[in-house]
């Protein structure tokens, strides 16, 4: 199976850059907000976004992971944080890609349980394949694909990442 690449390495960073400055747009009130990335990539991108919003912005990021189970979403969800340390914060939930939704959605479940100023979700990709109502606040691009291809999107630790279609 042949792979696509669909963003590039530089494209990555623009998207990176571009959505670190909607977050300060959106977050300009706040002295403190939670940056929660969806382990494995999804935390990738979050210290990335994190990086960069610290670079533009005078804001504190306070760096959250959040471990899911993907195959059984149900179960409980860790987050390296306590729920105090998030409790009366702005907070962005991220992810690499949002295929169907139900990462998502249940992540986002975990955190109403606790009052939030403002809660906003970021991907990298969007496939607009949902299953379930939860959509994107901030988004590097949208793709319409069939459900038969898959995106992954690659961090390589020598700055080479890349996002593929196969």
């Amino acid at each position: 199976m042949s792979k696509k690449i669909i963003l590039t390495h530089q494209e990555i960073e623009h998207k990176i850059k571009r959505i670190a400055y909607q977050i300060y747009e959106t977050f300009v009130d706040e002295e403190e907000i939670v940056i929660a990335g969806i382990e494995v990539n999804g935390y990738v991108f979050a210290e990335k976004l994190a990086a960069a919003l610290e670079l533009i912005s005078p804001i504190k990021v306070t760096l959250c992971k959040v471990q899911i189970n993907k195959q059984d979403p149900q179960l409980p969800i860790q987050t390296s944080i306590t729920k105090e340390q998030y409790s009366n914060k702005g907070l962005i939930l991220v992810d690499d890609v949002l295929n169907s939704g139900t990462t998502l959605i249940y992540a986002v479940r975990h955190f109403i349980d606790v009052p939030l100023k403002k809660f906003k979700t970021a991907v990298l990709v969007d496939r607009n394949h949902k299953k379930y109502p939860v959509k994107a606040d901030f988004k590097g691009i949208s793709l319409s694909t069939s459900l038969f291809e898959h995106v992954q999107v690659v961090f390589d630790e020598d700055d080479n990442s890349y996002a593929y279609l196969s």
